[in-house]
């Protein structure tokens, strides 16, 4: 079954080239991953139909807030990690999802 993974930032830009990336890894793999980006205004109306939910290093302030609502809706979440994150790094984003994904995170 394919796991979804939802990136989110500011505007949903530079998670958007972020998910680009990951999409573009996994086409290498063949990993049963589909990572979407959205803006961080869009988080709760897409929130019920991932898997995990990954938030840009810039907005890290917010997991706190985000916390509540995945683990009330039964998402795993993490923070994307700056050396990722600031290098389009899209194998490096696969791996961390992965890890949240089987509960290494």
């Amino acid at each position: 079954m394919t796991k979804k993974v939802l990136l989110v930032c500011g505007a949903g830009a530079s998670s958007g080239f972020m998910a680009a990336a990951a999409r573009k890894a996994v086409k290498k793999t063949g990993e049963d991953i589909e990572f979407k980006a959205k803006s961080e205004a869009e988080l709760a109306e897409n929130l019920n139909s991932v898997d995990l939910l990954l938030v840009a290093p810039h907005l890290k302030y917010m997991i706190e807030d985000v916390k509540d609502v995945c683990e009330a809706a039964g998402v795993k979440y993490g923070i994307i990690p700056q050396k990722v994150y600031g290098s389009l790094d899209g194998q490096g984003l696969v791996n961390v999802a992965k890890d949240f994904l089987e509960g290494d995170k």
